[in-house]
C-alpha cells in the first residue's frame, strides 16, 4: 500500500536539494503540504515541482546550528502550513571535511556536531510544542554510525551514531503522546554534495562493489523509507532504525 499523507503537514530540514529535496517531493507526492528549510539552494524550483503536485509548499531560509534562528524558521514554516506540524524529517547534516582526530580542532568538531547534531535537536524540540499527538519524527542518518566511516570523519561518525541514541530515548519519551520517533541511515547515496567533494572516485567504486545489491543508493530510495515512517503504515514502529544501505552492512 503507497504510503497515504493528506491532510498532513510536513516539515523538512534541508529540503532544497539531494535526500532532502526527494523527500519533500516523495512526501508531497502522497498528499503532504510541505515547508523546508534551505540555506545556499534556491529552493523556487522545489516549491514550484510541490505546487505542481497540487499540494501547498513553503520555503524557509535557516542555518540550523543555531537555536534561535530554528525556533524561528519552525514557527514560521508552521504558520505557512496553518499553525500545526505533523510529521518531522531531520534531513539537515553533512561531514564538512575530512581531518584525522589529532588534526581536528575544536572549531571543526563543534561544528560538525551543531550541523548533524545539534541541528536536529534544536529542530525536534521546537517542532515538538506544535506537533499534536500521533505525529512523527523521521531523522536521517548515516551507515557511518555502525560502520565507523571512512579515515577522517570521526566527528561525523560521532553525531550520526548520538542520534541513533537521540531516536531511542526520545520514542520512549513521546511513546504516551503516539508519536512515533524513528531514524533512516542511508549508505553510499549519489548526487549528494558530500559524496561529490569528499569521496574519491576508487573509493566509490569500492562502496558500491561492498553492496549486496551490487549499485549505489539514489535519494529517492531514501525518500521511499522516510514516506513509510511517516504514514499509518508505520504506527507501531517507533525507536527503530530503518537501513537503507543496498546491503553495504548489517546490524
Amino acid at each position: 500500500m503507497a504510503p497515504d499523507l493528506h491532510g498532513r503537514h510536513v516539515l523538512v530540514t534541508g529540503g532544497a536539494s539531494g535526500i532532502g529535496r526527494a523527500v519533500v517531493l516523495r512526501l508531497a507526492r502522497a498528499g503532504a503540504d510541505v515547508a523546508f528549510t534551505h540555506l545556499t539552494h534556491d529552493p523556487a524550483p522545489v516549491v514550484d515541482a510541490v505546487h505542481r503536485l497540487g499540494r501547498r509548499a513553503a520555503a524557509v531560509q535557516l542555518d540550523a546550528r543555531h537555536s534561535w534562528d530554528v525556533d524561528t524558521a519552525v514557527r514560521q514554516a508552521a504558520d505557512a502550513l496553518g499553525g500545526r506540524v505533523d510529521v518531522l524529517v531531520n534531513n539537515v547534516g553533512g561531514l564538512v571535511e575530512r581531518r584525522s582526530l589529532v588534526d581536528t580542532d575544536d572549531t571543526l568538531w563543534h561544528r560538525v556536531l551543531d550541523l548533524n547534531l545539534s541541528s536536529v535537536f534544536y529542530a525536534t524540540r521546537a517542532t515538538l510544542r506544535l506537533m499534536p499527538d500521533g505525529g512523527r519524527v523521521v531523522t536521517v542518518g548515516a551507515q557511518a554510525a555502525i560502520s565507523g566511516g571512512g579515515t577522517g570523519s570521526v566527528p561525523y561518525v560521532t553525531a550520526k551514531a548520538a542520534l541513533e541514541g537521540f531516536t531511542r530515548a526520545l520514542a520512549r519519551e513521546l511513546g504516551p503522546r503516539r508519536i512515533t520517533v524513528n531514524a533512516v541511515a542511508p549508505g553510499f547515496v549519489t548526487s549528494t554534495p558530500f559524496h561529490a567533494t569528499h569521496t574519491p572516485e576508487p573509493a566509490q567504486r569500492a562502496a558500491v562493489a561492498g553492496t549486496a545489491l551490487g549499485r549505489a543508493g539514489q535519494p529517492d530510495d531514501v525518500a521511499e523509507a522516510v514516506a513509510y515512517l511517516a504514514s499509518d503504515a508505520a504506527a507501531f514502529v517507533t525507536g527503530a532504525v530503518l537501513d537503507v544501505n543496498g546491503g553495504a552492512g548489517f546490524r
